[in-house]
């Protein structure tokens, strides 16, 4: 079959627009979905992303970046295709990518990673209808099905208010870029001071430029760890748990940490992550988020790439009679932050 988008050795490749979305190695033309390392790579020749996607790639790759920028919706022509970002909903201007061939073929849209839930840290998700949908699955199993995120937020501020009373330092572990600012427009500030790792300090610079609301913070460093033992909350990435770093903001009660992510979905997740706590929020769709999508699509062909493709991949098949297919990812944990191994959820 001669697909629109192939895999090849550098990912997913346009022919008749002369790019690649999301590529994994350097090439001349890259459209990206998002900042996350999984999906934008430096030292690509040229890249076509949102101006948020771009303001946070700056903010952490080295040497210039040659950009074009469109804005969400905009029609842009590519080769022999028209291409056109559209909104996500994982992270600050993170995109799915609509290709429209030339010569009256079916349309593609790569959703990259996304998430149909409200978040007032980034633009809301948008259905967009195409003939083919590229899909991920990260959490394709139908065990994931997220609570109101209202509900989460009010379990944190009050798991942090009852360790404020005790004189116990709280620390969130959460991923740096997206997450750590997803979470921190969901916190109480009036509980007490909130510290950040100083890789969370970089996005959330880039957050705020963009205009999202989030409250004030302090680095997390030596000079403000008297201010935040006991009261305080932390925002670290998971590689922070368990170091002399932490430790010194040990508070007169000791310290009690949580992971944030949706894998904490799954019962036995928190003791693997030896943590006190498990907060299941996620930047990704989960199982109904991901089937939705792929009905209000209108979509008859269905790509299904990383997480659990193979199964999402024949439900769709079997339960929804669409032609449906694994794209193949080099990428096979959760995807995402630079500054962590096991990456974004």
């Amino acid at each position: 079959m001669n697909d629109l988008v192939v895999q090849t050795e550098c990912g997913l490749w346009c022919e008749a627009g002369g790019f690649y979305v999301d590529p994994w190695r350097p090439v001349p033309r890259a459209v990206v979905t998002h900042a996350h390392a999984d999906h934008a790579i430096p030292g690509c020749g040229r890249y076509l992303a949102t101006a948020g996607t771009i303001a946070l790639m700056r903010s952490r790759m080295p040497g210039e970046i040659e950009a074009d920028i469109p804005a969400f919706g905009e029609r842009v022509r590519l080769g022999r295709t028209t291409v056109s970002l559209h909104p996500a909903g994982h992270v600050l201007g993170s995109a799915q990518v609509r290709i429209e061939p030339d010569d009256g073929g079916p349309v593609w849209v790569i959703t990259g990673d996304y998430k149909v839930e409200p978040d007032p840290s980034c633009e809301a998700f948008e259905v967009v209808p195409c003939d083919v949908l590229l899909t991920e699955s990260t959490f394709g199993l139908p065990i994931y099905r997220w609570e109101d995120p209202a509900k989460v937020f009010e379990d944190i501020n009050g798991w942090w208010r009852s360790n404020a009373a005790e004189g116990r330092t709280t620390v969130l572990l959460t991923y740096s870029l997206g997450k750590a600012q997803r979470v921190l427009a969901g916190l109480d500030a009036s509980n007490g001071p909130i510290g950040v790792h100083g890789a969370v300090l970089g996005p959330t610079g880039v957050y705020r430029d963009a205009g999202i609301k989030l409250p004030e913070v302090m680095h997390a460093d030596a000079q403000h760890a008297k201010d935040l033992k006991g009261p305080g909350l932390i925002l670290t990435p998971p590689s922070a748990s368990g170091t002399a770093w932490l430790r010194k903001f040990k508070g007169p009660g000791g310290i009690r940490t949580a992971f944030v992510s949706g894998w904490m979905r799954v019962r036995g997740r928190r003791r693997w992550q030896s943590v006190d706590r498990g907060f299941t929020l996620s930047d990704h769709a989960d199982w109904d988020g991901l089937l939705d999508t792929v009905r209000r699509s209108g979509a008859r062909r269905v790509g299904v790439t990383h997480g659990s493709s193979e199964t999402l991949a024949r439900y769709l098949r079997e339960s929804m009679g669409l032609d449906s297919f694994v794209v193949p990812t080099r990428f096979t944990g959760e995807g995402g932050d630079e500054t962590e191994t096991g990456g974004e959820d």
